[in-house]
């Protein structure tokens, strides 16, 4: 057996997904382990998101939080396996997003791979994306290249849509490269909202926009963001989208209803999917979902409506468990990096050429 991990903290900043997969012909998920991120480490990464005092210090030590939680994690799930770190090739890690401004040329990730190294005895491959930004790329998204790998080999096109914090598309193919971008938001308004005003980290299965109304003049104006005009290759984050940003475009116009704000951003995350799609791959017949937006049945079915020529399931419906696509494929870049193989797209980010993605930390 050739085992991997990886290691996997987006952007909803809830805690680490940590996957174990078995590297066949296509990666095989073996086993899982959660860990749920501290309230005060939470609060530190938030905070690194935008400039304050202190930052070297503040995001280094923030770093070691992080990867004491992923070390630990990584601990409890060996046990359970009744594994030893021997028994294991590889940790890809790919640490917490802070900024992400490839137009700049940089993207930073919380992260301190040499400390995992030690921490758990196992190799470690860490900084995914700077090597695509280098290479003139976006660093993002990464996951493309995996779902190619997972869930290519029919005739058909189908596209992968994974809602995270922000929502990117993978559009297979036959015979064609795969193509990617982000779309926009995803669960991170959403999230963002309902903390605000109800205290719940995030809107369990959608009901709570699902019982509001679009304002379509809100829609309106969130849509006009350029962001969404822009042609791929295309990624965002927490600096364009945020908060500020939301409660920004709502002093625009008159008030609206705590409630129908929270629809209008579940139609925003769905509209924008929607005309990425439509504008990319066309004749589409298949979305299949992964992420934490698998869960919100209200995106699922407006999804449906809009696409009613599409069947949108979840991944869990060819066999693959929708929460840990996105840990999986870091197990799986981990592995392409220690074999040599590019685990960029150019396709999907613009970059040069084809890359090997990652740098090594030996045990």
């Amino acid at each position: 057996m050739t085992l991997y991990i990886g290691v996997m903290s987006g952007t909803s900043l809830d805690g680490l997904d940590i996957a174990l997969i078995e590297q066949q012909q296509q990666p095989l998920l073996r086993a899982t382990h959660y860990v749920a991120m501290p309230a005060t480490l939470r609060a530190d990464l938030l905070s690194l998101c935008s400039s304050g005092p202190d930052e070297i210090a503040r995001s280094a030590l923030a770093a070691n939080a992080w990867v004491g939680l992923a070390a630990a994690g990584i601990g409890q799930l060996l046990d359970e396996q009744k594994l030893t770190a021997q028994d294991v090739t590889a940790v890809g890690s790919h640490g917490q997003t802070i900024r992400h401004e490839p137009g700049r040329g940089f993207t930073v990730q919380i992260d301190n791979p040499a400390l995992l190294a030690e921490l758990t005895g196992i190799t470690v491959v860490g900084d995914f994306r700077r090597r695509d930004v280098a290479a003139g790329g976006q660093g993002a998204p990464l996951v493309p290249a995996f779902h190619e790998a997972l869930f290519a080999g029919r005739e058909r096109q189908r596209a992968v849509l994974n809602v995270g914090g922000f929502s990117n598309l993978s559009l297979i193919a036959p015979d064609q490269p795969v193509r990617g971008f982000d779309c926009g938001p995803g669960n991170v308004l959403l999230d963002a909202w309902i903390e605000l005003k109800q205290g719940h980290p995030f809107d369990r299965s959608g009901r709570w926009a699902a019982s509001g109304q679009v304002v379509p003049a809100l829609l309106a104006r969130l849509s006009s963001d350029p962001f969404f005009s822009a042609r791929g290759p295309k990624s965002t984050g927490r600096e364009v989208f945020n908060l500020p940003w939301l409660q920004h475009q709502l002093s625009q116009g008159p008030a609206v209803a705590d409630v129908d704000v929270q629809a209008t951003l579940l139609e925003l995350t769905a509209q924008t999917i929607t005309q990425s799609l439509q504008g990319a791959q066309p004749d589409n017949r298949e979305v299949l979902v992964c992420g934490g937006g698998a869960h919100n049945l209200a995106l699922l079915n407006r999804l449906q409506a809009l696409l009613p020529h599409s069947t949108v399931a979840s991944t869990a419906s060819v066999g693959v468990d929708p929460d840990w696509v996105e840990a999986m494929a870091f197990a799986w870049l981990a592995h392409c990096c220690i074999a040599g193989i590019a685990g960029n797209r150019p396709s999907v980010t613009g970059a040069r050429g084809l890359r090997v993605l990652g740098a090594l930390y030996p045990a």
